[in-house]
């Protein structure tokens, strides 16, 4: 199922955007923000025109627990039409979560190396398919959007430099599990121009490159440039979060997603159209300024 057959026909897109501030960006903030807020957030994110907005994560709570509200999140959430809300879906007891939270869209998150693996989940990469199987199956069945991350696509805080044959490898074990989509990520930014065309290259011919989405980090303040790498490649789906929130928290020297609002800027100046409002993404970032100062500059006793 093409993500372009559900989006809104009265907006035309070259590139599109998917917002994962409110997994990936609170995910790794040093406390929890009120589901009120996450709710407004998530929903003012929509409204900017955002098309898929990664909403939240059915994680155990106690390894997330700033996303550990994340059934009422998508209970009290208002679902604009033509927009998915996907959430990170680890296993079958938050597959089960989800289910009953209403959700639509999933996400699956594998690991290029076994060292990230075992950090992030406490699993063999074969071990994270077997977890996969099951769910992906259940997915199927529901109807559900279900996109694949390929973390550690650029580089492993514990193994070093990746090769491009064990993306690929991962990316095709994805695609064989019925995903709609399959997002390459760049978990630490250690990624470069050359990096991105070395890795699109060997996974290009497992995926077709309208379903393909690349995760960029902009730690080493190449985001950008691996963007128009792999917009000269071909791809058109990009992953980015408002006010550059976010990492993940099992991944050393990860924080700094590239900022939706930088993306944006980006592609507009080279005229391709995004569908997204700067002063949408604005309104929707105020949402949660109060509360992360809050949480980033508490006042002392």
């Amino acid at each position: 199922m093409p993500i372009a057959e559900n989006q809104p026909n009265s907006i035309t897109r070259d590139v599109t955007i998917v917002e994962v501030g409110p997994r990936d960006g609170l995910q790794n903030e040093p406390g929890v923000i009120p589901t009120h807020a996450k709710i407004c957030f998530v929903e003012a994110l929509a409204s900017a025109g955002l098309p898929i907005v990664e909403a939240t994560s059915f994680v155990n709570p106690m390894r997330v627990p700033q996303l550990a509200d994340a059934a009422e999140v998508m209970i009290g959430l208002r679902r604009a039409q033509g927009v998915h809300y996907p959430v990170l879906v680890p296993n079958g007891r938050g597959m089960d979560r989800a289910v009953a939270a209403g959700v639509e869209a999933i996400a699956l998150f594998a690991a290029a190396t076994e060292a990230f693996s075992t950090a992030n989940v406490g699993a063999s990469i074969a071990e994270t398919f077997e977890r996969f199987d099951p769910v992906a199956a259940e997915a199927r069945r529901r109807g559900m959007w279900v996109r694949g991350y390929v973390s550690v696509a650029f580089g492993c805080p514990y193994s070093g430099d990746v090769e491009p044959a064990a993306v690929s490898h991962v990316a095709e074990r994805l695609m064989a599990l019925g995903c709609d989509e399959v997002c390459l990520a760049d978990t630490i930014g250690t990624g470069t121009p050359a990096a991105t065309a070395r890795v699109l290259q060997a996974v290009l011919p497992s995926v077709p490159i309208n379903r393909l989405a690349l995760h960029f980090h902009d730690t080493s303040g190449n985001a950008l440039a691996n963007v128009d790498e792999a917009l000269s490649a071909g791809v058109r789906v990009f992953d980015a979060a408002a006010g550059g929130l976010g990492g993940c928290p099992f991944a050393p020297g990860a924080p700094g997603n590239l900022a939706t609002e930088r993306l944006v800027e980006h592609l507009e100046c080279r005229g391709l159209r995004t569908g997204v409002s700067p002063q949408g993404l604005r309104a929707a970032f105020a949402v949660l300024t109060p509360h992360l100062l809050r949480l980033r500059h508490p006042i002392s006793a």
